[in-house]
């Protein structure tokens, strides 16, 4: 960078070096002083900022299902219950080994992007002495707008503690209050006035995520509050690099997404009784296959040890999945038949209602 400090009476050897250069890029002092507080105005891909966030959730579900894998042959129904343990596991080590040691994640990774401190960045610009003249024709030679340091040790920390933190004791604490059915409690204020906070706080949280998600399609600037509160935005790692991920698996996806979605929407229609007596004389020589099926779990596909029935359908589970199930999710239904299950029952025993506390 070749700079000249401005002098009221400069010498006449430099006073003619000036008016020789000034010759040659023309306007030179008023188009540096214009630049020197400001940074290159850069624009980065929208759909590919959402594409390597979508990238990271898949790598984290891959990740997820081989870990399942690995405690397959346990009790049933165990590993359900630490669900929220095994999420904050997996993102923690995601980002030790990314954004700790000062790389992207694999999905920001394989679009071509990082993190850049835009504080520091801002700073830089106005840390320029007045007394400098920077000549831009050098600078737009080399500068790209892409210079930038990365995360600063504080703002790594803040980002585990709001991504893996955070959302671990979000999930944990809706889990407990589902389970401990605050909303429907009509005998502990306390525990309604906790359960109101939280559903206020989540639609905040949500209103927020998308006003942000409104300034960020205008500005193309932080995809979430996280980003935007660290000042940590995502830039190009190379200027000159093509896309790693071709856009024909990238159409394969949207179209595999869209239409499980469209399946999602058609499968209450599908369990409807009008196309099921409609598919009934179709399905006849299949009993003796569903009589047989009806013998295993639904959710661990065993042969159930301790054998409880879902009322009022009377569908064989094990104890241990339905117990979870319906601990977890309040209003479950059958995997089956999608009924309602308001009770469980021992084969061959009482009625147990699912309500009934541990």
């Amino acid at each position: 960078m070749i700079c000249v400090r401005s002098n009221p009476s400069p010498a006449p050897q430099e006073d003619a070096w000036v008016t020789s250069y000034q010759r040659q890029v023309p306007h030179w002092h008023s188009v540096s002083l214009s630049h020197q507080h400001s940074t290159i105005p850069i624009s980065i891909s929208r759909v590919n900022q959402f594409d390597a966030a979508r990238l990271d959730i898949e790598l984290s579900a891959m990740l997820k299902e081989q870990l399942v894998k690995v405690f397959s042959l346990m009790k049933p129904g165990m590993l359900f219950q630490y669900e929220p343990e095994l999420d904050a596991f997996l993102e923690f080590l995601i980002w030790r080994f990314s954004i700790w040691v000062d790389k992207p994640t694999p999905g920001i990774a394989l679009m071509n992007l990082r993190y850049r401190d835009e504080r520091a960045v801002a700073l830089r610009g106005k840390a320029l002495p007045t007394s400098l003249v920077c000549l831009t024709p050098y600078l737009s030679a080399v500068r790209t707008g892409l210079e930038g340091p990365g995360l600063t040790f504080a703002q790594k920390m803040w980002y585990c503690v709001a991504a893996v933190g955070g959302q671990y004791i979000w999930a944990r604490l809706q889990s407990f209050s589902a389970f401990r059915r605050w909303g429907d409690s009509e005998q502990r204020p306390l525990a309604r006035r906790a359960w109101g906070l939280m559903q206020r706080i989540e639609g905040l949280y949500k209103a927020a995520s998308f006003g942000n998600l409104l300034i960020f399609l205008y500005t193309g600037r932080y995809r979430n509050l996280i980003e935007r509160s660290l000042q940590a935005r995502l830039v190009y790692e190379s200027p000159n690099m093509n896309q790693a991920v071709s856009f024909e698996y990238m159409n394969r996806q949207l179209v595999w997404n869209e239409f499980s979605e469209m399946l999602l929407l058609l499968l209450p229609l599908l369990n409807s009784s009008t196309v099921k007596s409609f598919l009934h004389p179709f399905s006849k020589d299949k009993s003796s296959s569903s009589k047989e099926d009806d013998s295993i779990c639904p959710i661990c596909r065993a042969s159930p040890t301790l054998v409880y029935l879902a009322l009022p359908c009377q569908h064989r589970y094990c104890y241990y999945c339905l117990r979870t199930r319906c601990a977890a999710v309040p209003s479950f239904q059958c995997s089956r038949c999608s009924e309602p299950v308001v009770a469980m029952q021992r084969h061959g025993s009482v009625v147990e209602h699912k309500t009934q506390s541990q």
